[in-house]
């Protein structure tokens, strides 16, 4: 069944593009052309007291592009991509976000970060409300979604995912790979313009995973912008279109899955790889 997942794609980009979406925080790069990128990142920093999580990094994530950010534990990706919608406050550097500077401080961080979508390590449903509840509170509150529309958006999702029948559950009820695929819907339900998704697989059971990534692989497939923090290198070889290598709070290495799994350049990265490949 094809479902749409995201907001009807846009045109194509021109000098004309609507300025009441973008405020006075536009942002224009040298040369005074307007990037493209859906997502440019420069220069950040995080500091925790003594702890450099984030040293200097910069990345632009362009519109449907498939990004997966692998590295060892304590490398940053987490940091990072929970500094893509301000979870985590970057004490300096730039994030841009479809053209908008999210840490200037008149921009309404809430109303850009209702355009990306996240998926954590747990699940983080409400326990106590069914999954159709769960799914649909926040586009009914922060969308002013109707409960019908909502709740007919969440039932596509649902089928799309194999849990329409599980709309009335409780999460209690279902096992750890349901629930994670009820968070993506429940993230998907606010049609947003990027996903991230932070070790989305880390938390279920081995027989679980497969069931979470085969959702993740046909999102990508669909077009969906998604950032993914991950272990798990099959996928990032499958639908990455880039894989980023980070260690000590940097990037150290970037690529195709092919030039990155198949020829790392620093010695980081060929012992990462080779522990996690092995």
């Amino acid at each position: 069944m094809s479902t749409n997942l995201k907001r009807t794609a846009k045109p194509e980009k021109t000098t004309a593009a609507p300025k009441s979406m973008k405020p006075e925080i536009k942002i224009e790069p040298e040369g005074g052309e307007m990037n493209e990128s859906l997502i440019m990142v420069r220069n950040l920093e995080k500091h925790y007291g003594d702890l450099h999580a984030l040293d200097g990094v910069s990345m632009d994530i362009e519109k449907g592009e498939v990004v997966v950010i692998i590295g060892p534990s304590g490398s940053g990706k987490s940091t990072f991509l929970r500094s893509l919608n301000l979870l985590e406050m970057p004490t300096s550097g730039e994030i841009i976000f479809e053209g908008v500077n999210m840490l200037d401080k008149h921009v309404d961080i809430n109303k850009h970060r209702q355009k990306m979508g996240m998926v954590f390590q747990h699940f983080n449903l409400f326990p106590h409300m069914t999954i159709m509840k769960n799914i649909t509170i926040a586009p009914m509150k922060l969308l002013k979604m109707s409960k019908e529309e909502a709740e007919e958006k969440a039932h596509e999702l649902l089928k799309r995912v194999g849990l329409d029948d599980r709309a009335n559950a409780y999460p209690s009820q279902l096992s750890g790979g349901q629930k994670q695929r009820i968070a993506i819907v429940r993230a998907l339900c606010m049609q947003p313009d990027v996903m991230l998704f932070d070790e989305p697989t880390s938390a279920l059971d081995p027989e679980m995973v497969g069931e979470v990534l085969d959702v993740m692989k046909s999102l990508a497939k669909e077009g969906m912008t998604m950032a993914v923090v991950t272990h798990e290198m099959g996928f990032a070889k499958e639908v990455a279109d880039r894989v980023v290598f980070m260690a000590d709070g940097k990037i150290l290495e970037t690529g195709t899955p092919e030039q990155l799994f198949s020829n790392p350049k620093t010695d980081k990265a060929k012992q990462f790889l080779a522990s996690v490949l092995s």
